[in-house]
């Protein structure tokens, strides 16, 4: 699947968002290593550490239904579900959660104007913390 189709899915996902406190809609669109894709929106909550981010949202849903290896994840996000200009990275609970399922070459496709742009892991996360450093 390229970027631009899985840049699709993630602005699909978005509609679905509930964001009524920032007003700001997020969607993400994961493909598995198996061509399959789980996708995700925000969805917020009163309580504010109780909202879920689009990504986690997409990676739960992929894990929850056994899928165990990633490739991509598309992800995009604004104030409206109009096309915006806003480039919308994963936030940093978002990628180290990504970080724990994924491997260094697994990509973040971003919109940025009328661009598809897409960064390793490693270079949004640099200096990660990952499982293998829990071993002794």
């Amino acid at each position: 699947m390229t970027d631009a189709e899985l840049m699709q899915l993630a602005k699909r996902a978005r509609k679905n968002a509930y964001a009524p406190y920032s007003g700001f809609v997020v969607g993400a669109a994961l493909l598995c290593s198996d061509e399959s894709v789980y996708m995700g929106c925000n969805v917020e909550n009163a309580s504010y550490g109780a909202t879920m981010c689009a990504e986690r949202v997409a990676m739960y849903q992929a894990i929850a239904n056994g899928k165990s290896s990633f490739v991509k994840i598309a992800v995009c996000g604004g104030t409206d579900l109009t096309y915006t200009d806003v480039v919308c990275p994963p936030c940093g609970i978002c990628r180290q959660v990504l970080r724990e399922f994924c491997t260094d070459a697994f990509r973040i496709v971003l919109q940025n104007g009328d661009e598809i742009v897409s960064y390793k892991i490693g270079e949004l996360l640099p200096f990660s913390f990952q499982k293998n450093m829990l071993e002794k």
